[in-house]
């Protein structure tokens, strides 16, 4: 194949989350990644989680535009990496948080999903 000159860099920048309660989302992905949250700074219509790595996650309530019906995604968004898939579990179940499909080992992969506040579906891996 032959390589073309594109503007368009070959990385996901950012990933973004259609909420219904912004305050109350931001609260529970801060919560879920074990990062300090001010509920004072959170303001519609999109609030970014303070990422340490390369792929932004933003949360957006859509405020600023009336014709938007949310629907929660049934399908993967995205995965959160965990070195121990086990260790990540529990703290998933120990926080309450409704689970959609158990652990599933393939080799030394393994993943499971689970579901956010707002019901959009998402996963962790240990690869």
């Amino acid at each position: 194949m032959k390589s073309i000159n594109s503007p368009i860099h070959p990385k996901v920048n950012n990933v973004f989350i259609h909420v219904k309660d912004l305050k109350k989302s931001a609260g529970w992905y801060c919560n879920l990644l074990g990062i300090p949250h001010n509920c004072d700074s959170v303001e519609s219509p999109v609030y970014n989680i303070p990422i340490t790595y390369e792929t932004g996650l933003t949360l957006d309530d859509h405020t600023f535009d009336p014709d938007f019906r949310f629907e929660p995604s049934s399908h993967v968004l995205f995965n959160f990496y965990a070195k121990d898939i086990d260790e990540a579990y529990r703290f998933i179940k120990d926080n309450n948080i409704s689970i959609v499909k158990e652990i599933e080992r393939i080799g030394d992969f393994a993943y499971f999903t689970f579901q956010d506040s707002d019901g959009n579906v998402l996963m962790i891996c240990n690869g």
